[in-house]
């Protein structure tokens, strides 16, 4: 079995999301997050798995290594590895040959951003914000470059671990759109001219539905 399945059988374990009663996945917002979440398997072992898969693929495609595929130290990714991948699969990643991930200027204001809003004292929190400051740095939607399904799973893992942050995403934007907004506004200045979003030529660009042929972790790669 290869590594990328051996990775793909652990993300596509069911994940169920909690609803409302209308079967609607409930907003980031509406979640009470001191309840835990009723889950089938571990959701952050879930969105780590997602994430490796993803990192594996562009490994094997000479894309990236781990390191800067993820943003993550190699010491970060042994422990990560270590919890979330089977034994026989940590020697694909190649942490041995790769350097230390460096971020750039515009990666280190994102980072700081999800940190300022991160669960105090939480590693794991620590990670996905340099897992998300690093992989924001692609062109395609957010949560198709961590390798999740669809947006609900990107806002369920900002919710849980950056919840004051996504607290403050009232009107449903596109999250990396929301995030560069947030990072202009706490740099003081706005790259947004319009009096209003529904006023700008943009606003679809920020607001419709997140769509994409390409698919996720858990909705079948094979």
């Amino acid at each position: 079995m290869s590594s990328v399945t051996q990775i793909r059988n652990l993300s596509n374990r069911r994940v169920t999301l909690p609803t409302d009663r209308s079967g609607s996945l409930q907003s980031p917002q509406s979640l009470d997050l001191k309840q835990p979440i009723d889950l089938d398997m571990d959701f952050d072992q879930y969105v780590f798995s997602c994430v490796l898969l993803h990192v594996l693929e562009e490994i094997a495609a000479d894309v990236a290594t781990a390191t800067e595929a993820t943003g993550l130290s190699r010491a970060e990714l042994r422990d990560i590895l270590k919890h979330c991948v089977p034994a026989t699969v940590k020697q694909a990643f190649s942490l041995e040959n790769v350097r230390e991930a460096e971020p750039g200027v515009e990666e280190e204001l994102l980072r700081d951003l999800l940190l300022a809003h991160a669960r105090q004292g939480d590693p794991t929190s620590a990670c996905f914000a340099k897992i998300i400051a690093r992989r924001a740095l692609r062109h395609d939607h957010l949560w198709l470059e961590l390798g999740l399904s669809d947006r609900s799973e990107l806002s369920l893992l900002l919710a849980i671990h950056f919840p004051t942050l996504a607290a403050g995403n009232t009107n449903h934007m596109r999250w990396k759109k929301y995030l560069y907004r947030m990072l202009c506004e706490a740099e003081g200045f706005s790259l947004c001219t319009a009096p209003s979003c529904r006023e700008c030529k943009e606003y679809r660009n920020c607001f419709v539905p997140e769509q994409s042929e390409t698919p996720g972790c858990a909705t079948g790669l094979n």
